[in-house]
């Protein structure tokens, strides 16, 4: 089954993109820090959404239509008065077909699972506003992850096509990781 090889085959993609992400929130001292945080997030998951977009629909993965999108870091950063209107430049992997998009919505969704102990750091640090994104489908989270690994798990059979979504979600996670790299503001000296 796809949900449980594609853990371990993309650890070392997701660790790498997970210690940027700590230590950005860590270093989040006020409203415009988070917001630049934000604008991370949301230049890349709406540049990511658009490249899976024709690949993926609700007749392929249940609750599509609701599930956390883009949307949501949009209306996170308008809470918190974001006004910058420059986005970083993303690079999101090439994305040709139903197994690669699979493959980039598995890091998507998965970041569900880790927005609860986001938004434990964040209050912390005092930001309570704009945390709808990270706060991901509250009490049907579990719901909807399984929704979603079951649904890989049917629709991927075969080593090449299990190979397929891996190298996506390597993809997917190591070009996110990049975002973290260049011209954020945040650790800026």
């Amino acid at each position: 089954m796809i949900s449980i090889t594609i853990k371990k085959a993309t650890k070392k993609a997701h660790l790498d993109l997970e210690k940027k992400v700590i230590r950005q929130l860590k270093a989040i001292r006020n409203e415009q820090d988070y917001a630049d945080f934000l604008s991370y997030f949301y230049a890349y998951f709406s540049h990511l959404e658009k490249a899976l977009g024709p690949f993926i629909d609700e007749s392929s993965i249940p609750y599509y239509n609701e599930r956390r999108n883009a949307t949501y870091l949009k209306r996170d950063l308008e809470t918190i008065g974001y006004e910058n209107g420059s986005l970083p430049g993303t690079v999101v992997p090439d994305i040709h077909n139903h197994l690669e998009a699979l493959g980039a919505l598995y890091v998507m969704e998965g970041s569900v699972m880790g927005g609860k102990i986001i938004v434990k750091i964040l209050e912390k640090q005092g930001i309570t506003r704009g945390v709808s994104f990270f706060s991901g489908y509250g009490e049907h989270t579990e719901k909807k992850w399984t929704a979603f690994t079951k649904a890989m798990d049917e629709q991927v059979t075969g080593e090449a096509q299990k190979a397929t979504v891996i190298r996506a979600a390597n993809e997917t996670f190591a070009c996110f990781a990049k975002v973290f790299d260049h011209g954020n503001k945040i650790l800026q000296e």
